[in-house]
């Protein structure tokens, strides 16, 4: 909060201290409010060409009206105290605030805090793709009071019929509950989405149908919601990388392959159900030029047919039975069609990793890209292969799709390759990727995940994991999901620790008393230092003793399973108003309060800071005196 001068038109000694009383008064209720009062730049504007790590939307709500290009569609909307309240008295009221842009990779972030709540059933949400206007479809990443409920975070969509459509649910460790601040964020990568709450992932979804113009947006239903430090960054358009403290995107080897036969519809049906992020499966050419679903060159091991795939027609792969080989309870499932496939995952649900088997002309390379587009499924298919030439068809053809390059062995230089040939990922076989670990650090680097295949046992996820590989190809999808939540509890017991006021950035004056706070959890000790000396907590910092200039709050905690640290620097300003509240409160004597601030309203701050020097231990504290030199002459120098 910047505090002014006095009006000039006060023109007597009185009034004008009465105005800087008045006003370092309202600017300590205010800090009573808020807990600190910080002056951030808003730029909610679009920058004219925007690109990975551009904020396109930076809004701490710290003027008292509505953002300019934030539009409340339906509700109340109001900035109050540097936060944006938004009220729906009904349940059934999904009152909602639009702003930002359309973007297909971003990260949207917010400070939320439930004022109030009908009951612990109703939520507020982060609008992931919206239109403008507010009208259906939209999807939002949901957040109720009641955060521990099986249902307590949401990734929904309000369907273009009024109707919900609920794609996936999560309970957050702790309920939000109301008058608790929650740090929430969802990072959107096309059709993918991660809801992170405080920090840790809770839940993904892979089943986002995005709009052409959908921008973000804010909702509450049947609550009083405020929201503060709402930002919009874009990311890079690679959102294969796993953020730290994530767990691996779980990639179902030829579908639920141990549970199901491999390569067919119910294996990716069983997949999906499991909870797979990703379906990979392998194309080849019938006879007749079809993309059909099959690994090997033969349909001999998975059929109850014998012959080259390339040698048959796709009638002739059709009339196959592809599921008794494994199970009588199989019988009938059929080799399916690419196209097949990915009609199912459009309507259904999921995402495909599709290999490329083997050879396969420029031709035969557009085909599969052409059935991909006649599909609807150009944002949700990964090529891989083992074959350069089928990867570099690829990118000629549709250099939207994403690559990855199989290898059996690691390269002598991963890195040149994947800038060589374009790729999103490089995929190698996971025991030689835990052979030369160094080599995910320096992909990372030039923003290449890593996909290990075909990993499939606890112990070798676990050291996949410690290196920081991306993704695993497992053939016991189930199982890892499983093994990713249990991840994910034990990431939670993980001390953490977050200095929420004065917030870092911070800019006060003498006239503000902010309180240090700091919140943690799994922490057992707590310090705090202010600029390397002992402070606490809870204290409550006197700006008017404090040199003009940078401070910073540094506090570690530690807990059973580590620690963890955080810093805070707010700068100490200098203005008229906040040198008249340090007047105003320096127990000098009254004449000489009264001959310091008849200077300070005729803007004599030289002849101030002499006046201070020259009192300095009579009529004047020594200590305070120091200060009220400095700041004066500071104000000269302006």
């Amino acid at each position: 909060m910047t505090v002014h001068p006095a009006s000039p038109s006060l023109d007597r000694t009185g009034s004008r201290l009465g105005a800087l009383r008045t006003r370092a008064t309202a600017t300590v209720a205010a800090i009573a409010v808020t807990g600190a009062a910080v002056a951030v730049t808003v730029a909610t504007s679009t920058p004219a060409a925007a690109g990975p790590g551009s904020v396109v939307v930076s809004e701490s709500f710290s003027s008292a009206s509505l953002p300019a290009g934030w539009n409340a569609v339906d509700g109340t909307w109001k900035v109050e105290n540097g936060r944006l309240y938004g009220t729906s008295a009904s349940s059934s009221d999904n009152n909602k605030i639009t702003f930002g842009r359309h973007l297909n990779d971003f990260r949207l972030e917010a400070t939320m805090r439930f004022e109030t709540v009908s009951a612990a059933t109703r939520w507020a949400s982060l609008g992931i793709d919206v239109p403008a206007d507010g009208a259906t479809p939209w999807w939002i990443a949901t957040m109720r009071s009641g955060t521990t409920a099986a249902n307590g975070l949401e990734f929904a969509q309000r369907t273009p019929a009024n109707a919900w459509v609920v794609t996936n649910t999560a309970s957050a460790p702790y309920a939000a509950g109301t008058g608790r601040d929650v740090r929430v964020a969802v990072e959107v990568h096309g059709n993918q989405a991660r809801w992170i709450f405080d920090g840790r992932e809770a839940m993904r979804t892979n089943s986002l149908q995005r709009s052409a113009n959908g921008v973000q947006g804010l909702f509450v239903n049947g609550a009083t919601v405020s929201y503060d430090d709402v930002t919009v960054t874009e990311l890079a358009p690679n959102g294969y990388l796993r953020p730290k403290g994530s767990p691996f995107t779980v990639i179902a080897h030829r579908g639920a392959s141990a549970a199901a036969p491999e390569n067919t519809l119910v294996a990716q049906e069983i997949a999906r159900r499991g909870g797979a992020d990703w379906i990979e499966n392998d194309v080849q050419p019938s006879k007749d030029g079809i993309p059909f679903i099959l690994h090997d060159g033969t349909v001999d091991r998975t059929t109850d047919g014998t012959g080259n795939i390339r040698d048959l027609t796709a009638a002739q792969i059709k009339a196959l039975d592809a599921g008794s080989w494994f199970g009588p309870h199989y019988v009938g499932e059929r080799v399916p069609t690419l196209a097949e496939q990915l009609a199912d995952l459009r309507t259904r649900g999921g995402n495909l990793l599709v290999e490329i088997k083997g050879k396969h002309t420029r031709d035969e390379v557009a085909t599969i890209i052409q059935v991909i587009r006649n599909e609807q499924m150009m944002g949700r298919v990964f090529i891989q292969s083992f074959e350069v030439d089928a990867l570099r068809y690829t990118h000629e053809l549709a250099p939207e799709l994403p690559l990855g390059l199989l290898r059996s062995t690691l390269d002598a230089d991963p890195v040149a390759l994947a800038r060589e040939l374009h790729l999103t990922a490089y995929n190698p076989d996971g025991n030689a990727l835990l052979a030369k670990p160094e080599v995910v650090a320096s992909l990372h680097a030039a923003g290449v995940a890593v996909m290990a295949w075909t990993m499939d046992s606890a112990g070798l996820w676990q050291r996949l994991e410690r290196i920081g590989t991306d993704a695993i190809i497992t053939n016991r999808a189930s199982e890892l999901v499983g093994w990713n939540s249990a991840f994910l509890q034990r990431a939670s017991a993980d001390p953490t620790v977050d200095i929420t006021s004065p917030t870092d950035g911070a800019r006060l004056d003498r006239a503000q008393s902010p309180v240090i706070a700091v919140a943690a959890t799994n922490a057992d000790t707590v310090t705090v230092t202010l600029d390397g000396k002992k402070s606490a907590a809870g204290r409550k910092l006197d700006l008017t003793t404090l040199t003009a200039g940078r401070h910073t709050i540094s506090t570690e905690v530690t807990g059973p399973e580590g620690t963890a640290t955080a810093t805070s620097t707010f700068t100490v300003t200098v203005s008229q108003a906040g040198l008249g509240y340090l007047l105003l409160t320096s127990g000098a004597d009254p004449n000489a309060v009264t001959a310091m601030t008849t200077k300070l309203i005729h803007a004599q701050y030289a002849q101030l800071a002499s006046y201070a020097d020259r009192q300095a231990g009579k009529l004047v504290p020594a200590e305070v005196a120091s200060v009220i030199a400095a700041d004066a002459r500071t104000l000269a120098l302006k």
